[in-house]
């Protein structure tokens, strides 16, 4: 990992640069450019401590140990070096670092000397008028909180997800949050779980709507296999659904149910209703993603289905058309000496012999239901 970073610094020496509190900031990143600090704040007996101007890292770190309590910085997509400064100000692992620097992680739980690492993937709902081949369904982001004895740090990742809405409802309730980072922790636990249940039940009323419209008698006007496009789709939704639920419940499962020294057991009780939740929306999902291969299957077996129904048809007709194509090949060849063929009632007569014979293989047909 040292060897990555040394060389990391050889190609690109100019983006980190130091600043006064010993951290480093991305020199790369334009001044108009918002910081990837979202927040930083202290909080103290569950309160928040107001200060006149907004505080840095450095500054609220200094603060939260002069004056006990703890400190909650939130980040939102930071660079490395960036977040180089805070990662040794609070010394945090190395790899732990890497990860939440480069997202796209799955759902887990790892524990350091003095911290805990967590990733969440959150998921969000996005509306759409009509389902159909190419509908964006759900859209993912990340969490990752590092949780510590006197500190909690968020990274967040991807544009949905935001934390401000349940930070000032933590802040509204200072008894819980008098607990420490392990409150923030669970309160983001929950909160994540509680955006699965929204998202599950929306992508409920998607497959129902789908499943209607399979199972829908006589419908007509749909081009046949779009219903299968839209079921893929609807399916592919649900795996990413499905990624960031499943991989999540083991570590809400240790969380609620071993002791952990970073984890207060008053709170540790409040993470077993997560896990109950999780473990709910799971079962969802894994229901989801077998109802949907059953309206696959029904949907391509009802293309078989019409398919087949349609070269019936087509046989049939094929066959009383032979009728008519035979009698006037034969008598399309010019011969001198055929039966009837100077006879003044030859033409009517064969042609009303060829239609009776039509009906006759129409209504065979019909009656066998192949037409």
């Amino acid at each position: 990992m040292s060897m990555i970073r040394d060389l990391r610094a050889v190609v690109r020496p100019s983006r980190v640069s130091l600043r006064k509190d010993g951290g480093t900031y991305d020199a790369t990143r334009s001044p108009a450019t918002a910081s990837a600090v979202v927040d930083c704040a202290v909080y103290r007996d569950g309160r928040r401590i107001e200060t006149e101007t907004p505080l840095t890292p450095h500054e609220a770190v200094r603060l939260a140990r002069r004056d006990g309590g703890f400190v909650w910085i939130g980040l939102h997509e930071p660079t490395e070096a960036e977040f180089s400064g805070i990662a040794s100000e609070f010394g945090l692992h190395p790899l732990a670092v890497e990860d939440a620097v480069q997202a796209h992680q799955r759902p887990k739980l790892e524990r350091y000397d003095d911290s805990l690492f967590t990733v969440f993937k959150t998921i969000h709902y996005v509306e759409h008028d009509q389902l159909d081949a190419n509908s964006e369904v759900v859209e993912s982001g990340e969490v990752m909180c590092f949780t510590g004895r006197d500190f909690f740090i968020t990274v967040r990742h991807g544009g949905q997800g935001s934390l401000r809405a349940l930070r000032h409802r933590l802040q509204d309730d200072p008894e819980l949050l008098s607990k420490g980072p392990s409150a923030v922790l669970h309160a983001i636990a929950d909160h994540v779980v509680d955006g699965y249940i929204a998202v599950a039940d929306a992508v409920q009323d998607d497959i129902d709507e789908v499943e209607t419209e399979v199972f829908s008698p006589g419908r007509k006007g749909s081009p046949r296999g779009s219903d299968a496009g839209r079921i893929y789709q609807l399916k592919r939704e649900v795996l990413e659904f499905k990624r960031a639920v499943s991989p999540l419940l083991r570590p809400m499962q240790l969380l609620s149910e071993r002791p952990m020294r970073l984890i207060d057991p008053d709170i540790q009780k409040y993470f077993r209703d997560v896990a109950d939740h999780l473990a709910r929306v799971q079962e969802q999902v894994l229901g989801f993603d077998e109802l949907l291969n059953s309206i696959l299957q029904a949907n391509l077996a009802q293309a078989s289905v019409a398919q087949n129904e349609d070269m019936r048809k087509i046989t049939s007709w094929a066959a009383i058309i032979a009728v008519p194509t035979m009698v006037c090949g034969v008598y399309g060849m010019n011969f001198d000496h055929m039966p009837e063929l100077h006879w003044r009632y030859g033409y009517p007569v064969i042609m009303g012999i060829t239609v009776v014979i039509c009906l006759g293989i129409h209504r065979t047909l019909k009656r066998n239901g192949w037409l």
